[in-house]
C-alpha cells in the first residue's frame, strides 16, 4: 500500500508504516532540517514543501498512486499550552488542507495524529469533515508509554475509511490489531500484546481503552523500559553542538513509530 506522509517531520509515521509492509511514495514537510533527514533516509522519495500548494495533480505528475494518507497536523493552536484558537488558528487550521487532499485523492485509509486536547478543541470538526467526504472514523488516545517509552506523551489517533466499506467489510478489526501486535513483537522487537495494558513504569498508568472495531484496547501491554543512550542528562546543553537544538526539536515533534506500525499491520491484514 502506497503512503502519502503529510507533516512528515523526521519520518516517524513512515518508519512505523514501512515496518508494517507499506511503502512511502511522497512526503510533505515544510521544515528544512527535517527535509534533510527525510532525504537522507528516503533518498528516492519526493518531498513536497507546503501542503497548501500540494494537490492530486502534483502527486499524479510524480506517478504516485495513494492508498493511505497519514500525518499529524500542527497542534500549536490545539494544545493546552497554546491560546486555544483550535482549527481556526493559522497552524492547526492546516487540517483543512489535509481534508482537501483526502477529498482529492480518495485514499483507502487515513491515519491522523494529534495531541489529546483535540478531544475538546476540534475533534467534532475533524470527524465532521471526514464524514462530509464520505469517511467513517474511529479514534483512541494512546500514550507513548503504552509501547514502552519512558514518558506519557498522550496522543489521539484517528483511522478513517470510506463509508462504502460498511461494517461487514471491517468486522475483523477487533482480532486484527492484536495479531498485528504479535507480528510487530516478533519482527521488530519490543512490542508485546495482551488484554491488560500497562506502561513501562510498572503499571502506574494502564491503557485499557474501549475495544472498537480495530480492537486497539487489546493492542498494548507492559514493555521493557527504553534505554536512553543518545542524550545524556545535561541541563540546557543546546548551544555549541552542531544542530543539537534542531535535532531535539525534531525528535520532540515526532510520533513514536511503534504505534503507527501496529495500526499499519492491522490495516494490511484487513486490506488483503
Amino acid at each position: 500500500m502506497n503512503v502519502l506522509d503529510l507533516f512528515s517531520g523526521i519520518g516517524g509515521f513512515s518508519l512505523g508504516l514501512e515496518r508494517a509492509g507499506m511503502r512511502t511514495v511522497a512526503f510533505c514537510e515544510i521544515d528544512p532540517f527535517c527535509r534533510k533527514v527525510l532525504a537522507r533516509h528516503w533518498p528516492s522519495v519526493p518531498i513536497h514543501t507546503d501542503i497548501r500548494e500540494l494537490s492530486a495533480q502534483h502527486l499524479s505528475a510524480d506517478g504516485s498512486r495513494i492508498d493511505v494518507i497519514c500525518g499529524g497536523f500542527p497542534c500549536q493552536d490545539i494544545s493546552l499550552a497554546g491560546k486555544g484558537a483550535g482549527l481556526e488558528g493559522d497552524r492547526s487550521g492546516l487540517w483543512r488542507d489535509y481534508a482537501r487532499l483526502i477529498g482529492e485523492l480518495r485514499p483507502r485509509f487515513v491515519i491522523v495524529e494529534n495531541v489529546s486536547a483535540l478531544l475538546s478543541r476540534g475533534l467534532g470538526d475533524v470527524l465532521g469533515d471526514l464524514a462530509a467526504l464520505g469517511y467513517d472514523a474511529e479514534w483512541h488516545c494512546i500514550p507513548a508509554s503504552a509501547v514502552g517509552a519512558p514518558h506519557r506523551r498522550d496522543r489521539i489517533w484517528i483511522v478513517a475509511y470510506p463509508r462504502s466499506i460498511g461494517l461487514q467489510g471491517i468486522a475483523n478489526w477487533a482480532r486484527l490489531a492484536e495479531t498485528a501486535g504479535d507480528d510487530a513483537r516478533s519482527e521488530a522487537g519490543g512490542i508485546s500484546v495482551s488484554s491488560a495494558a500497562s506502561d513501562a513504569f510498572g503499571g502506574q498508568f494502564a491503557y485499557s481503552g474501549p475495544i472498537g472495531r480495530m480492537g486497539w484496547g487489546q493492542s498494548f501491554s507492559r514493555h521493557p523500559r527504553w534505554e536512553i543512550t543518545s542524550e545524556p542528562f545535561v541541563r540546557r546543553g543546546d548551544h555549541g553542538i552542531s544542530h543539537r537544538s534542531y535535532r531535539l526539536r525534531a525528535l520532540g515533534n515526532a510520533v513514536v513509530p511503534q504505534i503507527p506500525e501496529i495500526i499499519g499491520r492491522a490495516i494490511m491484514r484487513v486490506a488483503k
